[in-house]
């Protein structure tokens, strides 16, 4: 699909302060390493993740991403009152209802006009979202939107570590835990609006999108 109107006006990150090293990961490991015989930095040496961030502890999807909404609404020259819908696009949600976009919505002071909903499609969310935004703005049905992501991976990393140092695993058991190490924490939010808002966007030309569904049962998050 090709679009003619749509813009990224603004993108802003938001990033916790606290850092912690796959070496240190390793070393709460270190019980199971070390009956296993594993050598330290493999975690590093596999994946090519030397660190990640985490929130403090207790902190939702939706303040995360309500932190970086409200960072590129200070940079943008669309106000809140001009957004017409909010994507909430995280895999991490604050609970299964209402949508974690509600809370990012009320969070941010938004208007009652604006639209609310979650999109969620694993690492590709981001992306869809800045595609359906730009569908309904070269559509006509809206001027502009924010997209937001937030995502905690600190409660998936340490009940992992639990598991690993609780259980009696073997090598061929701990592989399918690894790829969760890897996890981190972070937000982003971008505006997207029509070009004749934000002349000097960046233009997003169009997407193009291919499914192979019948491998999903290669990364599955229960």
């Amino acid at each position: 699909m090709r679009f003619r109107h749509a813009v990224i006006e603004s993108i802003a990150p938001a990033l916790p302060e606290e850092i912690r090293t796959s070496a240190e990961l390793e070393a709460e490991l270190a019980p199971l390493y070390e009956r296993l015989r594993l050598p330290a930095g493999r975690l590093e040496l596999m994946t090519g993740i030397r660190e990640r961030r985490y929130w403090p502890p207790g902190t939702r999807p939706s303040a995360a991403s309500a932190r970086a909404g409200r960072a590129v609404l200070e940079r943008s020259r669309i106000t809140p009152d001009q957004i017409d819908v909010l994507v909430h696009c995280a895999v991490c949600r604050d609970m299964l209802e209402p949508a974690t976009a509600t809370f990012v919505h009320a969070e941010l002071g938004l208007p009652a006009a604006v639209q609310a909903f979650d999109l969620s499609n694993a690492c590709l969310g981001f992306l869809n979202a800045l595609v359906l935004a730009s569908g309904l703005i070269d559509s006509g049905q809206i001027r502009s939107a924010l997209v937001v992501s937030g995502e905690n991976g600190r409660p998936l990393v340490e009940e992992t570590i639990r598991r690993l140092l609780a259980g009696d695993l073997d090598r061929r058991q701990i592989k399918p835990y690894f790829a969760n190490l890897t996890i981190g924490s972070g937000a982003v939010a971008a505006v997207v609006c029509h070009r004749e808002l934000a002349p000097g966007g960046h233009r997003i030309r169009g997407g193009v999108g291919l499914a192979d569904t019948s491998q999903s049962h290669l990364c599955q998050g229960d």
